[in-house]
């Protein structure tokens, strides 16, 4: 049986010789390596593949940080649990629930760590982080639980900022016109973007008097607030685009022998839809939805087998009616539209067109 590794990283000799004696039981499970320094950690890493490392952050020579970075840069995947001392269960909690990493606080109980382990190695749902998927917050967490003094660059789009740390304590930062309080806040409000670390740079002035755990508390309480906000605006936003679309086909459908049309899309979900009055208790969009996206898959399958890439309409005439299918350009949207024997073709084509532009415009 192939094993995964777990990588255990302290300078404490005393707790990585209690932690390897007290796993030994899990031995079955996974290999459990113990080393006294990051340095030693990274000459592990360069020889094993490693599933889960287990850092402090605060170690001499190169700090935990340094060494998750490099874990970062060359060993993406792997999984990490920081061993730290917290002091507020509130931003642990918190910290656990939103980054990339897992955090235990000493001093902890050994059944608590190993049960963290055992979720990992065995693949429970519950931890799916990666080192890869660092955010902004585990870097100020990590800068601010070990106790450095960094100067931390981050950059989203054509925006700088930078917030310093000294001992472990946020004091200055900076982004455009801003200082302070208001620059940090306005640092963490963005998504994404990079960052560099200066080791040991100290800001030029103090601006912050706040405690990190504090700071970092109302960044995320203001960060929730705003994704709140947003995810109302486009709410608001869809049901508006809903609403003109159900227009849009309400119009189209008036006394043109239309029998339902529907704008779906690409999973075959209508957008938007209606059924003729007269044919409610023949046709219900539920149930033609899922025949029409089978048969637009088959269709883009047979497109792609005599080469000729995706169709742009498709018509079928039967003979009690028709059939008929219109992509919106560049988008993966499509119009269907079902019709009786008697529509006539051109002028249906021509009354489709119409209501893909519409359609176009309004999404």
């Amino acid at each position: 049986m192939d094993f995964k590794r777990v990588l255990i990283v302290d300078d404490e000799e005393d707790l990585t010789w209690s932690i390897s004696k007290h796993l030994t039981k899990d031995k079955d499970k996974y290999e459990l390596i113990a080393v006294n320094s990051a340095i030693e950690a990274l000459k592990i890493l360069e020889k094993l593949p490693v599933e889960l490392v287990i850092s402090d952050i605060r170690m001499p020579e190169m700090s935990g940080l340094d060494l998750l970075l490099e874990v970062r840069q060359t060993y993406p995947a792997t999984k990490v649990i920081i061993m730290t001392a917290y002091g507020s269960h509130e931003i642990q909690q918190q910290a656990n629930e939103r980054g990339c990493f897992k955090y235990i606080e000493k001093p902890f109980e050994i059944q608590e760590l190993r049960q963290m382990i055992l979720n990992i190695v065995e693949e429970k749902r519950g931890f799916e982080g990666k080192i890869s998927d660092l955010n902004l917050s585990d870097l100020i967490q990590m800068n601010c639980l070990g106790r450095l003094t960094n100067a931390l660059h981050v950059k989203k789009d054509a925006h700088v900022g930078v917030i310093y740390f000294e001992d472990g304590n946020i004091v200055h930062a900076e982004v455009g016109g801003l200082k302070g309080e208001n620059a940090f806040y306005k640092i963490m409000s963005w998504e994404g973007g990079s960052f560099s670390i200066e080791k040991g740079v100290k800001a030029s002035e103090e601006s912050i008097v706040k405690g990190w755990q504090t700071l970092l508390l109302e960044a995320l309480k203001r960060a929730d607030e705003s994704r709140s906000t947003h995810f109302k605006e486009f709410e608001i936003e869809t049901e508006k685009k809903q609403l003109k679309m159900a227009k849009i086909l309400s119009d189209f459908i008036e006394g043109k022998g239309i029998i339902l049309a529907a704008l779906l899309d690409k999973e075959g979900f209508p957008l938007a839809s209606i059924v003729a009055e007269k044919y409610r208790d023949e046709y219900q969009i539920k149930n033609i939805t899922p025949i029409i996206s089978t048969f637009r898959d088959q269709l883009k399958e047979l497109a792609e087998k005599i080469k000729m890439v995706n169709a742009n309409s498709v018509t079928i005439e039967l003979k009690k009616g028709i059939l008929y299918l219109n992509f919106l350009t560049d988008r993966t949207e499509y119009l269907t539209v079902l019709a009786d024997a008697d529509t006539k073709l051109g002028l249906l084509h021509m009354e489709c067109k119409k209501v893909i532009k519409s359609m176009s415009e309004v999404l």
